[in-house]
């Protein structure tokens, strides 16, 4: 059976090796979905992209992703009952801290940092501007891993991961 170009981007699940950088694309407008894959796809992110709030439930748990793609309206959702959205941010602490969360959607302003406090996100990234989601997501990536450096660092002398 051969896959279409469009049904190779919305069934995407590479083979992850230890060290590769990973991400999860919970997306199912395909036009939105295709470009955040490329952009993560030219920055050495091996993908998985979530097809449904079950199958996105379980890679959470069987799997701590560099950094996961939230589409505001996953699955017909809004904002406020976001299952998905909602089981991200709520991970398990020593899970949570080592992803790095991105909501994206039409409502959310890119790099609006009260907003993403408000939602629990690291980065809130608007669809109007998806052809800069690379270096805004570089950027966020790497504030993140400066920010939280130290710490991460005690916690594994701590031996707590």
């Amino acid at each position: 059976m051969q896959l279409t170009h469009q049904q190779e981007y919305e069934t995407r699940f590479d083979i992850f090796e230890p060290g590769d950088l990973t991400a999860l694309v919970c997306i199912d407008q395909p036009d939105y979905q295709q470009h955040v894959v490329e952009q993560l796809s030219s920055m050495d992110y091996k993908i998985h992209v979530g097809l449904f709030p079950e199958d996105i439930s379980l890679k959470l748990k069987t799997h701590v992703y560099d950094v996961v793609v939230i589409d505001e309206h996953f699955n017909n959702c809004h904002l406020s009952n976001n299952g998905v959205l909602y089981e991200a941010v709520n991970m398990p602490g020593v899970q949570r801290r080592t992803q790095f969360l991105v909501l994206i959607g039409t409502s959310v302003m890119t790099n609006d940092e009260m907003m993403a406090f408000i939602f629990s996100v690291d980065l809130c990234f608007n669809v109007n501007d998806l052809s800069n989601l690379k270096p805004v997501l570089r950027r966020g990536v790497a504030r993140q891993k400066e920010f939280f450096h130290v710490f991460a660092e005690q916690v594994r002398i701590a031996g707590l991961a």
